[in-house]
C-alpha cells in the first residue's frame, strides 16, 4: 500500500456540471443574425374569371336586416350578400336589446353578428362609453376592433379604441381621452385602467363576452363578474362562444333576463370544410423533414403550424428561414409590436408561413389559411378544435396534418373519440402531396 507523504493532500473534486448554466438554457435567436431573401416565397395566383367567395350559408341578404346604408356600404365593399346563420339570427335580438346567448362553430362570422347591432345602436352624440366588448386575448381584441373600424368606414363619427396588455398604457390612456362609443378590450387591462378611473363604464348600455368559454377557462370569472357589475344602466348582454361550458351557463343565469338562445350546429352547411390528415415519422428530425417535403409538393400559399413549446417555435422558424421560406412566428414572450407586424404580414400575403404556439389558436381570423400544420399534437384535445378552425373559414377548403411519432398514437386517438372527426392517414414516402377533396371530385 502506498502513503502519501503530504498529509494535507485532498482528492480533486471532480469534474461537475454548472447546473445554474444549464437548467435555464434556452434556444434564442441570435439578434444579429441576418436570413438571406426568401427564395421560396410563393405568391398566390390570381384568377380574374375566378366566382367570387360568398359566405351565404343563412339564405338571408344583409339588405333584408334593415340596416343603415354606411353599413351596407361597408358590407357591400366587401361583397358580402348574405349573412351567415349566426348573424341571421343574432343581430335582430341584439338589434332590440334583447339578451342573447350563442353557441356557433369558429369562423361563422360571430364578431360581425354582434358588431353590427352595436353601431346600429349608437348615439353619435353621446361622449361616453355605450358598449363594451370583452375578448380573452388580445389577438382577439385586435381583430375584433379591425373589423369593426371596417365596418364603420361610411359612419364617420365611430371611435373604437382597443385597450389590452402588452403595449404601453400611456397610449392607451390618451386615446381614452378621445372619448371613444365602443371600448374592445381584454379583462385584466380594462380592470387596470378602471383602477386608475381612466375610464367610466357605467352608462354602457350592451356587453357582449367574445369566447366567452375560453375567458372564464382562462381565469377571468372573477374579473369578468367585477365588470359586469360596474355598469348598471346595461340593457342587454350577449354572450357567444364555441361550446357551452359551465362558466357561460353561470354567467348567462346571474345576469342575463329571458334570453335568446341561438345554437348554429356543425352541419354541411356551416360546418368548417376541412380536410384531416395525418403522417407517422419516427422521431423529431424526421419531422422537421416532412414539413420541408410538405411545403415543397404542396400548392399552399398561407400555412400556420403549431408547435407545442416556444423553444420548437423558434428553432422550427430559424431552420425554414435558413432553407430560404418566408416563415415567421409568434408566441407569448414576443413583443406585441412584433407580434401585430408579422400577423400583418402573413394576413396580407407577405408572409408563406406562420409558426405559433397556442396563443394563436383562437383570436386569428385570417382569410384564406390553406393548411394547418400540428408540428406537436395538442396536449388538451379540445385544443386540436381551435387549431384547425384557423382554416376551411367562410366556406372555404381548408387542409389540416398532423405530424406524429409512433408516441403520439393514444393522443390521436384521444382526439379522434373526442372530436368524432375522420382522420385519415398518408403514407410518408417523402412525396407527401396532399389531394384536395375539389380536385378528387374533378378526377372523376
Amino acid at each position: 500500500m502506498i502513503k502519501l507523504e503530504n498529509k494535507d493532500y485532498k482528492r480533486k473534486k471532480t469534474f461537475k456540471r454548472n447546473e445554474s448554466k444549464t437548467k435555464n438554457r434556452k434556444y434564442e435567436i441570435k439578434p444579429d443574425r441576418i436570413f438571406k431573401e426568401p427564395t421560396k416565397f410563393k405568391k398566390r395566383p390570381v384568377n380574374p374569371d375566378e366566382e367570387k367567395q360568398k359566405t351565404n350559408y343563412s339564405g338571408t341578404k344583409f339588405d333584408d336586416l334593415n340596416l343603415s346604408e354606411g353599413i351596407i356600404k361597408a358590407l357591400n365593399k366587401k361583397e358580402y350578400v348574405y349573412s351567415s346563420t349566426v348573424q341571421s339570427d343574432v343581430i335582430p335580438p341584439l338589434m332590440e336589446y334583447k339578451d342573447v346567448i350563442a353557441k356557433a362553430p369558429t369562423g361563422t362570422g360571430k364578431t360581425y353578428a354582434f358588431g353590427i347591432p352595436l353601431l346600429e345602436q349608437l348615439d353619435y352624440d353621446n361622449k361616453e362609453v355605450q358598449a363594451l366588448i370583452l375578448a380573452p386575448t388580445r389577438e382577439l381584441v385586435i381583430q375584433i376592433c379591425e373589423e369593426l373600424k371596417d365596418l364603420s368606414e361610411f359612419i364617420p363619427r365611430v371611435k373604437i379604441e382597443a385597450i389590452y396588455g402588452g403595449k404601453a398604457i400611456e397610449s392607451q390612456i390618451k386615446a381614452l381621452k378621445r372619448n371613444p362609443q365602443i371600448i374592445v378590450a381584454t379583462p385584466g387591462r380594462l380592470k387596470d385602467h378602471i383602477e386608475r378611473k381612466t375610464i367610466n363604464i357605467s352608462n354602457v348600455r350592451t356587453a357582449v363576452l367574445d369566447e366567452a368559454d375560453r375567458m372564464l377557462d382562462m381565469g377571468f370569472i372573477e374579473e369578468v363578474t367585477n365588470i359586469l357589475n360596474m355598469m348598471p344602466n346595461r340593457r342587454n348582454l350577449a354572450l357567444l362562444s364555441a361550446t357551452m361550458s359551465i362558466g357561460v351557463m353561470d354567467i348567462s343565469w346571474l345576469y342575463q333576463r329571458d334570453a335568446v338562445e341561438v345554437t348554429v350546429e356543425e352541419n354541411n352547411e356551416n360546418k368548417p370544410d376541412i380536410d384531416q390528415f395525418y403522417v407517422m415519422v419516427q422521431n423529431m428530425r424526421a419531422k422537421i423533414k416532412a414539413v420541408d417535403i410538405i411545403l415543397d409538393n404542396n400548392e399552399f400559399y398561407k400555412v400556420l403550424i403549431f408547435c407545442n413549446t416556444i423553444n420548437m417555435v423558434r428553432m422550427l422558424t430559424d431552420d425554414l428561414r435558413e432553407k430560404g421560406y418566408s416563415a415567421s412566428c409568434i408566441y407569448g414572450g414576443k413583443s406585441q409590436a412584433g407580434r401585430e407586424k408579422t400577423i400583418k404580414a402573413f394576413k396580407e400575403e407577405k408572409l408563406n408561413i406562420l409558426i405559433a404556439t397556442d396563443v394563436a389558436a383562437r383570436g386569428l381570423d385570417i382569410t384564406d389559411v390553406d393548411a394547418v400544420i400540428n408540428f406537436d399534437l395538442p396536449d388538451d384535445k379540445e385544443q386540436y378544435i381551435h387549431r384547425i378552425g384557423r382554416t376551411g373559414r367562410a366556406m372555404k377548403n381548408g387542409i389540416a396534418l398532423s405530424l406524429l411519432t409512433p408516441f403520439d398514437q393514444e393522443k390521436l386517438d384521444d382526439i379522434i373519440k373526442f372530436s368524432k372527426a375522420n382522420i385519415k392517414e398518408i403514407e410518408n414516402d417523402n412525396m407527401i402531396k396532399i389531394i384536395k377533396k375539389e380536385d378528387f371530385e374533378n378526377d372523376n
